[in-house]
Order: structure tokens, then sequence, then C-alpha cells
């Protein structure tokens, strides 16, 4: 159970505190409402940009890492479709340096043509290594406008294209700052060896002179019911062929969540489950192979991916994969494999408690979904799931209709280099 306390400011920030008096260290993190989906089709990436340039100094302190660092402490980020999320772990004694660090670059960014520059030349080169120049890297550039028409998660965290991030110029990069980095639009959690007392303190030293800014209201467009199965077929340079399946699923806050996700365990978690049992080990047309699930906010995907053995029709294969689909929806889970997937899944969620910064972050989505407590009874509901209540999503989940088939060839050359590379292990 973790324990916590919250408060809001005047200016509308969202705090909790968590205290751990065992641990020497405290953690600063701070979740803002906004990811790609909060982007203009037109502009996309400027959250991930943005992640960058809030390490590139604010108002009254150029360098952000300097002062940290001194205080013996250690800092980082990432961007998600549906958030952007800041943390720090500093020894408890220097938390009020975190403080500092985090509050002034929420006041004002120090925004200057040179930064936009550096960080916007660092994130196109991020762009080409990870999702141009690499094997499969372009996966999510393709898979998700196949299965998204509508919603805004039609396009990577990255961004849509290359080009919106080379052309961002200083006042949209202002404007995004203006819209979404306000105490309205953030949640703080202070975890650690600090009392609630000392949190609220300097919670309300330096966040509460900063103006309070718009809270962000969205208003997104709905992804349709799929009624139609999708196919895309592409062929590159990578070692092996791989298929990749998305079906829309409910989002964390839906009832049903849970039991679609358990349903991607049943499908494809580990070497136990039914697509590795069946298609790796006994009819061996996958290398490898496994299932899982977005865990987006609004409705997001269950996916299956894997890669083929060289040799292997991806069609073949993509038949094969389906009537183990359609097996799970023909009939209920058996209560012990039920079980099995959930015992698991609980065991996930405690071991992520361990740390104390995972206890903070997890606080913080909570929070961001209305129910700060999720955190404390995400287990049990993991555990209330029935096999009914897998039953219906396969239903609804696993529709054939539903599906987003991306079928990611092998080109030639790559596949007899790969065939060379195996004949000469097993010699």
């Amino acid at each position: 159970m973790i324990q916590f306390k919250e408060f809001t400011l005047d200016n509308g920030l969202q705090c909790l505190v968590h205290e751990d008096p065992t641990t020497p260290l405290a953690v600063l993190n701070v979740l803002y409402n906004v990811g790609s989906r909060d982007e203009v089709e037109t502009h996309t990436g400027f959250a991930h940009l943005f992640e960058h340039l809030m390490f590139s100094g604010s108002v009254n302190i150029p360098s952000y890492d300097e002062p940290l660092q001194q205080a013996g402490g250690e800092n980082n980020a990432f961007t998600s479709p549906d958030i952007t999320n800041y943390y720090l772990t500093v020894p408890a004694q220097n938390i009020e340096t975190g403080f500092w660090l985090e509050s002034d670059r929420m006041l004002d960014l120090a925004f200057s043509e040179n930064g936009l520059e550096v960080q916007r030349k660092v994130v196109v080169e991020e762009f080409k290594q990870n999702y141009l120049n690499q094997p499969y890297g372009d996966i999510w550039l393709k898979l998700r406008p196949l299965a998204y028409q509508h919603h805004p998660y039609k396009w990577a965290t990255i961004g849509k294209e290359i080009s919106h991030i080379e052309n961002a110029v200083m006042d949209d990069v202002r404007a995004f700052f203006k819209k979404h980095y306000s105490p309205a639009n953030a949640i703080l959690v202070v975890a650690g060896n600090i009392t609630f007392e000392r949190a609220k303190e300097l919670t309300e030293k330096w966040f509460g002179p900063i103006p309070g800014g718009v809270k962000y209201e969205r208003n997104l467009p709905l992804e349709p019911r799929q009624t139609e199965a999708r196919l895309l077929e592409m062929e590159a340079d990578v070692p092996l062929t791989a298929l990749y399946k998305a079906y829309h699923m409910p989002g964390r806050t839906s009832p049903h969540y849970h039991a679609a996700d358990l349903l991607s365990d049943i499908l494809g978690n580990g070497n136990s489950s039914r697509l590795y049992n069946e298609l790796v080990k006994e009819q061996k047309l996958f290398n490898s192979i496994g299932a899982f699930v977005t865990g987006s906010l609004e409705p997001g995907l269950l996916l299956i991916q894997g890669k083929l053995n060289v040799g292997v029709d991806p069609h073949q294969a993509n038949a094969a994969v389906e009537e183990i689909v359609a097996q799970v929806r023909a009939q209920h889970v058996a209560e012990d494999e039920l079980q099995k997937v959930k015992n698991k899944a609980e065991t996930s969620i405690v071991f992520s408690e361990i740390e104390l910064l995972n206890r903070a972050m997890n606080l913080a989505y909570g929070k961001l979904m209305g129910n700060p407590n999720y955190v404390n009874e995400e287990a049990s509901r993991v555990q209330s799931v029935t096999a009914e209540d897998l039953y219906q999503q396969a239903q609804e989940v696993l529709r054939p209709e539903n599906c987003s088939t991306l079928i990611y060839k092998a080109a030639p050359s790559a596949a007899t280099l790969s065939e060379l590379e195996e004949a000469m292990a097993e010699e």
C-alpha cells in the first residue's frame, strides 16, 4: 500500500506527497498533461521537442544539469502520446535544489534561437537514427496511421514527418509552452525521505508564485469503430520478415481495460503463451512472437508482433496467428490459465512499487486518470477479471474486422544474408 496525501495550490497545481523515511533519497516528479495527441497534424513532434527544450535553460538557470549534479542528483524525462513526464532523484537533504530547478523552468524557459536550433538538430538526428535508419525503426510510422484514421494517435511521438521538426519556429514553440506548460496543466509528486509538511512548504514557496495559466481542455476526434480489416505490405532491408497486428481496445480508464490487457497476456506474454507455444515451439513458423497493449489513456491497441523464420511465407504465418486468435474467441479461457496470467500481472505491479521513482510516477498517472489511489487498487482490479470478462473482450477486441495487419518483408538481399549467417552458425 502506497500512502500519500494531496493538496492543490491556488494556481491549480495538483500536488501529492508520499513519505518514505526508509530511504535517503527524495524524488520530484512533474507530469504535464500534454503528449503527442495534443499536437496539430501539420506540426507534430512538438511534445517530444519540448522535452528536449526543457533542459536548455530557464529564465534564471542557464544550465539545468549542473546544479543538480552538484547536489548529487540525476534526472530524466519521457514523452508519450498522452503525457510528458520530468523527474529527478536527489539526496533528501538537497531536495530544495530540485524544487528550485523544476519551478523555474515551469515559470518560463529561456527561449533562444540558438537553443531551439541545437535541440531541433538533436531531435532530427534522433528521428533519423531511431526511426529511419534502424531496422524496423519505422514500424510505428507505418502501423499507427494504418490503425488510426482520425484520432491523433495516428502519428508517433517523434512526429509524423521529420520536416515538422526541421521547420519548427520560435513563435510555434512559445505558443506550445504557453498552452501546455503551466501549474493548471501539471501534477507534482514529492516522494521519499521528506515530511508532508516540509514538502507542502517547499511547494508553496517555489511553485506558488507561478501564474496558474489556463487549464487545457481536450476536444480530440474520436476514432470510429473499425468495421473492415486493413492490410499493408512493405519491404525493407531487415534481417527477418516481421508481422504486426493491431486491434483497437479500451483505454486505461475503461472498466474493461484489464480484461483486454489480460487477453494480450493469454495470447503472447512469455514463452508459455499460446502464440509462442504453437508458432515458435511447435510449428516453428516464428523466431519470436509476443503480444502487448499500448496502455493508452484513450482507446489504444492490443498488438501482436513476431519475426518469421527464414523461408516462411508471411501470409501462411499470418493465417496461423489468426487461427489462434479465433480459438481464443471461440471459447472461455480455463480458470487455471487465467489465474496464471493474473498472478503474473499482479507480480509485475508489486515489483513496480519497489522503486521510489516508480511509486511517484504511478501516483501522478493515477491522479491524471482521476484516481490517485489507482496504484493501490490495480492489483485487485486485475484479480477481479473473470473468464466471462475475458470472453466478452475477445468478442469485441479480436474481431477480424477490427485488425490492422502490417507485413514487413525482408528484402531479398537481407534474407539471403540471414540465410548465410544461419548456415555459418550451423557449421
